[in-house]
């Protein structure tokens, strides 16, 4: 059986989002909203660490035969105004993205071996996963004008 692979996958991904969340809301402190949301954003993966855990102890978790081509690869820095905030939500879409599929990945596993417990944990995890992508890509349709016309200046 794989899934421990996949259940390992999920929980190092949802820990570096919650990580990345934290790094972008300190980074770009002078975005009130950025900070509060990040921070919140933060908190519902610490939740869902929390709800793999059980997962965890029941199935294991064993690390990918194959590391560097399928894993969740947090933010090395954060960058500095406008474009900067740009590109970091973008790196945060990309990350919240493969958070969201692994959820979906684990929900099929789940439906095959008829673990009902999973199966909630991935549908209630796979919900506010969603939410963080909506909330990132309002986000970033808002910060983009600013940042690449406005701040721009003329050309």
């Amino acid at each position: 059986m794989h899934l421990p692979i996949y259940v390992g996958l999920q929980h190092t991904a949802s820990a570096t989002l919650a990580d990345s969340f934290r790094q972008v809301a300190q980074g770009h402190a002078a975005e009130p909203d950025v900070v509060v949301d990040c921070r919140r954003l933060a908190g519902w993966c610490d939740a869902h660490v929390e709800r793999l855990a059980p997962v965890a102890e029941r199935y294991g978790e064993r690390p990918d035969d194959e590391p560097e081509r399928l894993h969740a690869q947090g933010l090395p820095g954060v960058r500095s105004g406008g474009v900067g905030l740009l590109r970091d939500l973008q790196d945060l879409y990309v990350l919240a993205s493969f958070v969201d599929v692994t959820w979906t990945v684990l929900g099929q596993a789940a439906q095959g071996v008829r673990d009902r417990e999973l199966l909630g944990v991935v549908r209630s995890c796979e919900e506010d996963t969603r939410r963080q992508l909506v909330w990132l890509l309002t986000r970033l349709k808002q910060a983009a004008p600013q940042a690449l016309i406005a701040a721009g200046g003329s050309t």
